[in-house]
């Protein structure tokens, strides 16, 4: 989870682009591009010298080859906007990735869902409640949650069997919407110290302790590289809660090739493994402006595996 999910970014768009929806193996009649094999999905800035607007970015990205899109603040803009960004993904058959169901106070450290506030877990519940509805103007079949933080005072224990009760309580709320709720593990040695879950694997246990389709675990394999590396064996022991995938390279949470991860590798894996579901593009650029967006585009074509 990036610093800008702490604020709303970008406007309403004053247009939908009206180019046609995608088409086969190519990204549509206005395009250049082959389609990606893999469904990596930039985000609002990915591409900002392409338009300030979601809605120009994600035509710009369509052409491109890109068939899917993540947008972490999309709950906290306004309905309008929503809406916009939905007729923008559905004109160009793109497919919507995360959103952010409930925002964690980060300045805070809270929330404490494994702590002894109760109106603290009723506060997320609430909040899951209101991400069914915002999935449903967008077609989105998961949201990002993150744990919370940890409590000093009370046993790591506990507070994994109170995570997974308002866990399971959060998966019957959204399991029969067909909206799957992914939790993410955040790394504690270089951007957030004090979560609660830290590890794809301590996902896992807490995936496997709620045991519901509504909830899974959405693996970052940025903040995975920081805390644990060894990602491949990981996906492989923790593949049946995996619900999700997001990228960063390491050091700089930026496009793949500018670090130590061999993205490469591991999208050869998840081909291997038929994955057919979206890959978030979750980091910055390393290259500032149209450069670095060029750059982007084409470490992605490096590392997608061929049909």
């Amino acid at each position: 989870m990036t610093v800008s999910r702490r604020t709303v970014m970008g406007g309403l768009a004053a247009a939908v682009p009206t180019a046609a929806a995608l088409a086969g193996r190519k990204a549509g009649p206005s395009s250049t591009a082959a389609r990606f094999t893999l469904g990596f999905a930039p985000h609002l800035g990915s591409f900002a010298s392409r338009g300030t607007s979601s809605v120009e970015q994600i035509a710009f990205a369509a052409d491109q080859g890109f068939w899917a899109w993540e947008d972490n603040e999309y709950a906290l803009r306004p309905v309008a906007e929503q809406e916009a960004i939905a007729r923008a993904l559905r004109q160009r058959n793109m497919t919507m990735g995360v959103f952010v169901a409930s925002m964690p106070k980060w300045a805070d450290s809270r929330p404490l869902l494994g702590g002894d506030d109760e109106a603290e877990r009723s506060a997320f519940l609430a909040d899951v409640r209101n991400a069914v509805e915002v999935a449903k103007r967008a077609n989105a079949k998961c949201a990002t949650v993150v744990t919370g933080f940890m409590d000093r005072k009370l046993h790591p224990a506990i507070q994994q069997g109170r995570v997974i009760d308002v866990m399971r309580r959060a998966g019957d709320i959204v399991a029969p919407h067909g909206l799957t709720l992914v939790m993410e593990p955040l790394n504690t040695r270089t951007n957030h110290p004090g979560v609660f879950m830290q590890s794809i694997a301590e996902g896992y246990a807490v995936a496997r302790g709620v045991n519901s389709p509504g909830v899974k675990v959405l693996a970052d394999l940025y903040h995975e590289q920081i805390q644990a590396g060894n990602l491949i064996p990981t996906l492989k022991l923790c593949w049946g809660e995996i619900g999700y995938i997001q990228f960063g390279d390491n050091p700089g949470r930026n496009e793949p090739g500018s670090g130590e991860v061999n993205y490469a590798n591991v999208c050869r894996y998840l081909k291997e493994r038929a994955y057919t579901g979206v890959i978030g593009m979750e980091h910055g650029n390393s290259i500032k402006g149209r450069a670095g967006e060029d750059r982007l585009i084409a470490a992605y074509r490096a590392i997608d595996p061929t049909a």
